[in-house]
């Protein structure tokens, strides 16, 4: 057999992991044979089930809490971590020895993502891993179910694509492509979330999507998941009397999902409770928080459903006799949810934010407005302007003070419930049809769970074998600081400026680029390197250096601290150099410093996977 027949995609989750793959050696041209791994998981003490999603969940359990013989999978386990289905029931009702919601985690730049930290919030008795961490045991505990099920074919030897929020940082790219690499995955390429939704529906479409988009068609791609938010939009061009199609923007990283109206339902039924006597505390808030998805998902699922009961254990009592029962209707979900995250909004209406308490416990950075509706405004009114210079592209309704898509493609598990996909549609359709635009046709998805691990399987074939792709490059343009020199003045820090290392577009894994000027780099004691993105400044080339820029424009990331060694140089010497930055194939930025005078000696600054905090 070939070394490398499977094509394999991975959706490392923010509530769920899945696995599909395409066998490249049946497949040919547009027929593509794909599978879905079904993922053996305990579901109980002793009980272990194949399912075709892994809950993206570990918990650590008190050493006497399940028996050894508990926990048995197919392949040896750490008696210690227990991961899927299992863990997510035993964290209902042991919520503080849950590890929950890492790939957050995973992206936040305030923080050290490979120290232990998780759970957050726990008491110090319990045991604690990072996010790092916790990362490795998902996508370890994939490997190990593809490499029982294909043990001549083990997942080291296939094609790999994962995917990641197409808002994840360069620190964020790299902590995951370190992850793959750390249970043994080498052929690893990473992809957009959204573009994979997209390559899914390609592929179902079994090469009819060429008769249902056309030039010009912009399409918006919406994906919820239990964590967070991701807009994208995708043009379709023209090269060579061909279509192709070409992601022009991405949003930001909005940490607003599933989880959050979960917690809305959960509260909504804890004031229920509390005006019959019944007062519930954190522990049990989360125990109702995990009912409430359930019973949501079941009234959303089934329309003959007119209520669902909840029940929440009773602290201090035996779960039966001493239990906290309440219902859930099919009128507050709908009403809930709507209202609360897809309001009907203006397309000049911008996400609320307040001001925040000086003190704080340390967390995820929630966005603060609920509402996915203000955040789509504000991501299309930002990227008016993104096709105006795109090649092959018949350009539209130019002055429209938002980006006036054509189609939209939903995504994510909250968008299994067909109202909110109606809701945004209509909400989007008044945004058009107020600036006199046709409206936005909906492009039909097949199973939104799995639609990402099967679009990433169907990448890695075609990116090998040949086949539609979907062009970008880097959805951000890249900037590093350049202090001015300056004299000393009180209160006052010399000027800052912003290099562009790296062009919006820039394809991963092309020539590294170079910016024409020198500079001046400080060797051999502790410095520190400022990095910027942007995804509006499109024209901005390699070496345009901003003295100033909007308040919008660039978004400061994550800063590495370090000292650069120096054999040949003086501690503080400033050593005149020339940059070269490197954009890999996963998404890393790596710059390169080299001495104008002895450039045998380099300095690499790999964008960094550490926090600030």
């Amino acid at each position: 057999m070939s070394q490398q027949r499977y094509a394999v995609g991975i959706d490392l989750g923010t509530t769920h992991c899945a696995l599909s793959f395409v066998d490249s050696e049946k497949s040919e041209g547009e027929d593509i044979l794909q599978g879905q791994l079904a993922i053996p998981q305990l579901i109980a003490p002793g009980s272990v089930e194949a399912r075709p999603l892994l809950p993206s969940a570990l918990y650590l359990p008190h050493p006497d809490e399940l028996r050894v013989t508990d926990l048995v999978l197919p392949w040896e386990t750490d008696p210690s971590r227990v991961g899927g289905e299992l863990a997510r029931n035993q964290g209902t009702m042991t919520p503080i020895r849950l590890v929950a919601s890492a790939k957050s985690w995973l992206c936040h730049p305030d923080v050290d993502r490979k120290a232990p930290i998780l759970p957050a919030g726990a008491p110090q008795e319990i045991p604690r891993i990072s996010p790092f961490d916790a990362t490795i045991y998902y996508l370890a505990h994939l490997r190990d179910a593809w490499n029982g099920h294909f043990p001549y074919d083990p997942l080291e030897r296939q094609e790999v694509t994962v995917t990641v929020p197409a808002s994840f940082d360069p620190a964020a790219r790299e902590l995951t492509a370190e992850a793959a690499r750390a249970i043994g995955i080498e052929r690893l390429v990473l992809l957009e979330e959204p573009q994979a939704a997209l390559y899914s529906w390609v592929n179902d479409s079994h090469g009819d999507w060429r008769h249902q988009v056309q030039v010009g068609d912009v399409i918006l791609v919406v994906d919820v998941g239990g964590g967070t938010t991701d807009l994208s939009l995708i043009a379709v061009t023209e090269q060579d009397g061909a279509l192709e199609l070409t992601r022009v923007a991405v949003g930001e990283h909005i940490l607003l999902g599933g989880d959050n109206m979960d917690l809305t339902l959960a509260h909504l039924l804890k004031q229920k409770l509390a005006k019959n006597g019944v007062e519930l505390d954190r522990w049990q808030l989360q125990a109702l928080t995990y009912g409430c998805r359930i019973a949501k998902e079941s009234l959303l699922a089934d329309p003959t459903l007119a209520q669902i009961p909840v029940v929440v254990p009773s602290r201090g009592s035996r779960l039966i006799g001493g239990s906290i029962r309440t219902e859930l209707t099919r009128e507050e979900v709908q009403t809930t949810l709507i209202e609360g995250f897809f309001p009907a909004v203006a397309s000049a209406d911008r996400p609320a934010s307040r001001a925040r308490g000086a003190l704080t416990k340390m967390g995820l950075p929630y966005a603060q407005d609920p509402a996915v509706t203000r955040h789509l405004a504000a991501f299309l009114g930002r990227q008016a302007g993104a096709t105006e210079d795109l090649s092959g592209f018949v350009a539209q309704n130019p002055g429209a003070s938002f980006l006036h898509p054509t189609a939209v493609l939903f995504n994510g598990g909250v968008f299994k419930a067909e109202i909110l996909q109606d809701r945004v549609l209509e909400v989007l359709n008044q945004w058009l049809a107020a600036e006199g635009a046709p409206p936005a046709r909906l492009l039909g998805a097949h199973d939104l769970d799995l639609a990402v691990a099967r679009g990433a399987a169907f990448y890695a074939h075609v990116r090998r074998h040949g086949g539609v792709r979907i062009r970008g490059g880097t959805s951000h343009s890249y900037y590093v600081g350049v202090e001015s020199a300056m004299p000393a003045i009180p209160g006052m820090e010399p000027e800052l400026a912003a290099l562009c290392l790296v062009p919006f577009g820039l394809e991963e894994g092309s020539e590294p680029v170079a910016p024409p000027q020198e500079f001046g780099l400080v060797v051999g004691e502790p410095v520190r390197f400022r990095f910027f993105g942007s995804s509006v400044r499109r024209e901005d080339q390699v070496g345009d250096l901003l003295e100033e820029w909007g308040e919008d424009e660039l978004d400061e990331l994550a800063e590495i601290q370090t000292t650069l060694l120096a054999k040949d140089y003086k501690k503080g010497e400033v050593v005149e150099v020339r940059l070269q930055a490197t954009v890999t194939e996963v998404g890393t930025l790596e710059l390169t410093a080299i001495p104008v005078t002895t450039p045998e000696e380099q300095w690499n600054v790999a964008f960094n996977t550490r926090g600030t905090g």
